[in-house]
């Protein structure tokens, strides 16, 4: 069965995939989705009757590809949306931006506020009533010539939260012609809908309330990064892979 997505993880309450990047999440009723597919194969795979239920706690963007979760029952829906809620899951994504990037780790706090019918988020004052806080840690973690990559960790998730941090810092995501990238990211299409960005969830950590511990997925990073100068193989690992309990 050809899936057009690849399980990270899998148990009775949850499934880790790694999204592919121009993918819908979630989608309205007749079009494409990562959603659609996953509900898809759990129905042909294990012979389910009526709808099958796929809770959907988090999401990635479009053009961003990497490590999402489903929860594959009500209960289990209700539990790792707690998790994220309270922000116990620890989310870290790397993100290859224009510039030189200096110091080579730190920390961004900014107010973001989502502009009301459209899909863009800006930068505002502390003060502003429509602002929310937004905090992100970043570590330099390859050079590429004129390009920085960065392994970024998340306090907070707001909408476009390290596409908005990272431009208005002068270090737009290569591909994010939003927020103000020149360069392109990926294949190329004339579809503005299905242009990528250099934004990849790569690792997700979080507790598995069946085995009573913490279980990280991490996802590789799609072959069109190397087209773009990053190294998988040359970069440092932080923490060691568990794609398991």
């Amino acid at each position: 069965m050809q899936l057009g997505f690849e399980i990270l993880f899998e148990d009775a309450d949850l499934l880790a995939v790694a999204k592919p990047a121009g993918l819908l999440t979630q989608s309205a009723l007749g079009i494409d989705s990562l959603e659609v597919r996953i509900k898809r194969f759990l129905k042909e795979r294990d012979g389910a009757e009526g709808d099958v239920y796929l809770g959907v706690p988090h999401r990635l963007d479009r053009p961003v590809s990497g490590a999402i979760l489903f929860a594959k029952n009500l209960k289990a829906a209700q539990r790792i949306s707690k998790q994220f809620e309270s922000r116990r899951v620890e989310k870290t994504y790397w993100a290859l931006v224009e510039g030189e990037v200096e110091p080579g780790e730190g920390t961004g706090t900014d107010y973001l506020k989502k502009i009301e019918g459209k899909p863009r988020t800006v930068v505002v004052e502390a003060n502003d009533s429509g602002g929310r806080k937004a905090v992100l840690h970043y570590e330099v973690i390859q050079g590429v010539v004129g390009r920085t990559l960065l392994e970024i960790t998340l306090e907070t998730g707001r909408t476009h939260q390290i596409r908005v941090q990272c431009a208005s810092r002068g270090h737009p995501l290569l591909g994010d012609e939003l927020y103000g990238s020149r360069e392109r990211f990926g294949p190329w299409s004339d579809d503005e809908r299905q242009r990528l960005i250099a934004l990849h969830a790569r690792r997700l950590k979080f507790w598995n309330h069946t085995a009573r511990g913490f279980v990280t997925v991490e996802a590789k990073l799609p072959e069109h990064w190397k087209d773009a100068g990053v190294d998988q193989e040359k970069i440092p690992r932080t923490e060691e892979p568990k794609n398991q309990t």
